[in-house]
């Protein structure tokens, strides 16, 4: 373990250019969802052989991942016999389809298994864009009511809007009694840290006003060269279709330079999981896991 250090916002290029050299197609390895969540998480890195290794700890419990790098069987036994010292009865992540590749050459017939509650949605942009069909009809609805019953204007987030965007998360979070649910305060916290530190993570996001005030914004940036990923979405009651209006007008400005949106996974909530496979997705993230004790 001597060789992991927490992770900070100076290792943002580190990341950077670890990613240039191997995109990632799941958002749980990017730097900003470590950074944001790291009062969380609790994540540590280390730079081996020309691999990124993370790690988390959460609630004591140490989650180490696959190495995000070059295929170094010799790296990978060294991680695995790692987790078993330092994470006995846990459980070993593969985010990425190489990785899973990797481990199986290196040891055939050991079983991965499927971690359903962190697969992602990733969707065709024009379809959220455009809402095609009766597949989309009900959702074409809500927004024309919404339109029709909230007149809104839709503004990029940026240094002029940025303290109104404070003042609505506090509204988001006084709505959701956020100090109520760790989980939500959690969130509370990450998002507040995506805006503080707006510019230096390479954020973009945008900010829906109704009646002068921000009532929903959005969070996302690029995720690999064919993906943009939404890191956070949030919306106020008052006006019934808002969510998926900011949805549909995220994709609007992201499908000439991304024809595809990760939306994240659904964390097993029954709710949240059928209303992102409303939306038909053109195919998920898969995302798996070992026990450490088989390793």
């Amino acid at each position: 373990m001597d060789d992991f250090s927490p992770v900070t916002l100076a290792d943002g290029e580190l990341f950077r250019r670890q990613y240039d050299h191997y995109p990632q197609v799941h958002s749980d390895n990017t730097f900003t969802n470590i950074v944001c969540w790291n009062h969380y998480a609790h994540y540590h890195r280390a730079f081996v052989h020309g691999s990124l290794l993370i790690y988390s700890a959460i609630d004591g419990q140490v989650r180490f991942r696959a190495p995000i790098g070059p295929d170094d069987p010799g790296l990978l036994e060294e991680l695995f016999a790692l987790a078993r010292a330092e994470s006995p009865g846990g459980q070993f992540f593969v985010l990425e389809p190489g990785a899973r590749a990797r481990i199986a050459a290196l040891r055939p017939g050991f079983v991965l298994h499927p971690s359903r509650d962190l697969f992602e949605y990733v969707y065709r942009s024009s379809d959220l864009a455009d809402l095609p069909g009766r597949g989309y009809l009900t959702i074409r609805r809500q927004i024309n009511r919404f339109h029709r019953n909230c007149p809104s204007l839709v503004e990029p987030i940026g240094p002029a809007n940025i303290e109104d965007v404070r003042v609505f998360l506090t509204r988001w979070c006084l709505w959701k009694d956020c100090d109520s649910d760790p989980v939500l305060a959690a969130e509370r916290e990450a998002v507040r840290f995506a805006i503080a530190h707006f510019a230096e993570l390479g954020l973009a996001g945008l900010a829906v006003r109704v009646e002068g005030d921000v009532a929903a914004m959005t969070v996302f940036e690029r995720l690999n060269a064919q993906t943009a990923l939404v890191h956070f979405e949030k919306g106020l009651p008052d006006c019934e279709g808002i969510y998926k209006a900011i949805n549909q007008e995220t994709a609007i400005r992201l499908r000439d330079t991304a024809p595809y949106i990760n939306r994240e996974s659904d964390m097993g909530v029954p709710g949240l999981r059928e209303a992102k496979t409303r939306y038909h997705p053109d195919h998920m993230v898969e995302a798996w896991y070992a026990d450490v004790a088989d390793l």
